[in-house]
């Protein structure tokens, strides 16, 4: 059977709610989406809903809409209405610990997707299953110390302030393993207020007006990010970047195959979701995840490896 798109109201966030392949026996479960606007967010969600009757579950999604408030509040609509997991990737990874709290009291599985908690908080989480944002931004640091091994001036553009994975890939791109140590000069650093092509964008315009043609290299957090990058340097009429991005989605794919985009360290949200639904499925039969924390592998797409892999669904 499936049950078409629903609306429900949890306060501040209108949110989507979907199920397919529901039935009676199936386990009430939801993901809680940071912003629906998000590529990466839309198409985990439909992953979730597609795969997570495979698992036993009737899934629901919400979308949070980059709201960190609301966020909140729909982990505890989902207490409230007797969901017995949810999964979260956290607008603000600090923000959202107490309605974590309050699920776990409740005894309610929580799953980090995408996303981890920082120290102490992750005993308010059951488990999180990830690409390793840390290991991206290091990777992404590699590519950008091979192009430039004698040394270059570069930008980092930041995705959304406050989200475990802006957070993580900063720091790995920064640290000891990254451009730490190396030839390469970050001329400026600044992260964006969502996950929004138009705010790298708008960001990479001020890196130009301020540096112009001193600018060889960008680290942008996420390739719709790159896409901004890419429309204003050509605006600007500078070319030849070396542009890095996060995601390995259809954009960062068909920006590499082109040559605008230098390197995709691309994510697998299909691997994770099943990742996530069977880490709960677990849980709920009594089986403590071990380890808790999961690491999906990356891949890098480049000009030379990028044709070996098919067009990404999302």
């Amino acid at each position: 059977m499936v049950r078409f798109n629903k609306v429900l109201a949890i306060g501040l966030a209108l949110s989507l709610g979907l199920a397919v392949g529901a039935s009676a026996a199936n386990v009430k479960v939801a993901f809680i989406v940071s912003n629906q606007a998000n590529e990466s967010q839309a198409f985990s969600a439909k992953e979730f809903v597609k795969y997570g009757p495979d698992y036993g579950f009737d899934v629901s999604t919400f979308d949070a809409k980059g709201d960190t408030q609301a966020e909140s509040q729909i982990v505890t609509t989902c207490i409230a209405q007797g969901f017995k997991a949810i999964f979260v990737n956290p607008n603000d990874i600090r923000a959202i610990v107490p309605a974590l709290k309050k699920a776990k009291e409740a005894k309610v599985i929580v799953g980090m997707f995408s996303s981890e908690l920082i120290g102490a908080d992750q005993q308010y989480r059951d488990f999180a299953a990830s690409s390793d944002d840390v290991l991206g931004g290091q990777l992404a640091a590699q590519q950008m110390i091979k192009a430039f091994p004698n040394g270059a001036k570069i930008v980092e553009i930041g995705g959304q302030a406050g989200h475990n994975a802006q957070l993580s890939r900063h720091d790995g791109f920064n640290g000891d393993k990254g451009i730490k140590g190396s030839k390469i000069t970050v001329l400026d650093f600044k992260a964006c207020q969502q996950w929004a092509t138009d705010q790298a964008q708008a960001i990479m315009e001020d890196n130009i007006v301020k540096y112009g043609k001193d600018i060889q290299g960008v680290f942008v957090h996420w390739d719709n990010g790159a896409t901004g990058v890419i429309q204003a340097a050509k605006a600007a009429g500078l070319k030849n970047l070396f542009i890095v991005g996060v995601d390995g989605n259809k954009a960062g794919y068909v920006q590499v195959k082109s040559g605008d985009q230098a390197v995709s360290i691309a994510q697998d949200f299909t691997a994770m979701a099943k990742k996530e639904l069977q880490l709960a499925k677990d849980a709920l039969a009594g089986k403590k995840a071990n380890p808790a924390f999961n690491v999906i592998p990356q891949i890098i797409y480049d000009k030379a490896s990028v044709s070996k892999y098919p067009l990404p669904q999302w």
